[in-house]
């Protein structure tokens, strides 16, 4: 934990596990309080203010976000760095949470090894959002500041209350679920393409077609391909290469199969086909590598 007085204001930063940490941040002066911090496109960021006001600088001034007392702000641009231009009106006090995206998409999704998070269709997207903060936030988000224990344990603790905070504030209403993605409604259809999801990855190396795969589920073509979107973000073929892929990769690591018995686990005839697709994944044929692991 990382704690420093600035202008006899506290930024504490507590690191949660590696890409993931939060921020306190508290202002009990009469002067307005300037934090710096660098952080790059690869991560999302949620500020919760619990009283007074802060504000968030961009481009040199140029552009600036407001959250007030009882408010949240939820920032993420994957075309720039979001770095943190904090500045933090007296008696004010913030807590932050910054992850990277691969660790965001890891808290809802047990496939986040092998899903991207940014398919070709969202990769340019940014969000700022502000939302309010509902009282079973304002709870936790007091006990964050306002705890008393032993220093064993103080981070643990800040782990704990960071999961269930972020649980909470993805914790959307009935109607609002309605509101952004009528087809996840319907839990029947959900149902169906998670089956679809096992059914690929159990034969993966001989998989159906699109069509075969719609006609086992009992669902349409169309309504598979938008909801295996939505819900694992990114098309069939596309999560079933990436599935694979790091499968092909794992199975290298344990060092007892060569690249032929790799490749033709996942669905590759010819070592060349494999080797094609794992350098087109990763950026380097199997063989380098397992040579940069060994090194």
């Amino acid at each position: 934990m990382e704690v420093k007085n600035i202008a006899e204001g506290s930024y504490k930063e507590v690191l949660i596990e590696d890409g993931f940490y939060v921020l306190k941040i508290q202002n009990d002066t009469p002067h307005i309080q300037k934090v710096s911090r660098k952080i790059d496109s690869s991560f999302i960021q949620f500020h919760f203010c619990l009283k007074g006001n802060a504000k968030f600088v961009f481009n040199d001034g140029r552009y600036a976000l407001e959250v007030s007392e009882e408010n949240s702000l939820l920032l993420y641009n994957t075309q720039m760095d979001l770095p943190l231009n904090l500045e933090l009106n007296p008696n004010s006090w913030l807590v932050s949470v910054v992850m990277t995206i691969r660790k965001f998409h890891s808290l809802f999704s047990k496939e986040a090894d092998y899903i991207p998070f940014l398919s070709a269709d969202n990769k340019d997207k940014k969000y700022y959002t502000e939302e309010g903060v509902s009282p079973a936030i304002a709870v936790i988000l007091s006990q964050m500041i306002n705890y008393n224990l032993h220093p064993s344990i103080k981070e643990l603790y800040i782990k704990g209350k960071v999961y269930e905070l972020i649980s909470l504030y993805f914790n959307k209403s009935f109607d609002t679920d309605i509101e952004q993605c009528p087809f996840l409604v319907d839990e029947d259809n959900v149902r169906r393409i998670r089956k679809a999801k096992e059914i690929i990855i159990a034969r993966m190396a001989e998989p159906p077609t699109l069509t075969e795969l719609s006609e086992e589920i009992g669902l349409s073509l169309k309504k598979l391909k938008e909801g295996f979107k939505q819900i694992y973000g990114d098309s069939v073929f596309s999560f079933l290469f990436d599935y694979k892929m790091e499968y092909a990769r794992r199975m290298l690591e344990t060092g007892k199969h060569n690249v032929n018995e790799v490749g033709l686990k996942v669905g590759y005839s010819t070592a060349s086909h494999f080797i094609s697709a794992f350098k087109k994944k990763y950026g380097t044929t199997p063989k380098k590598y397992l040579m940069s692991l060994a090194n």
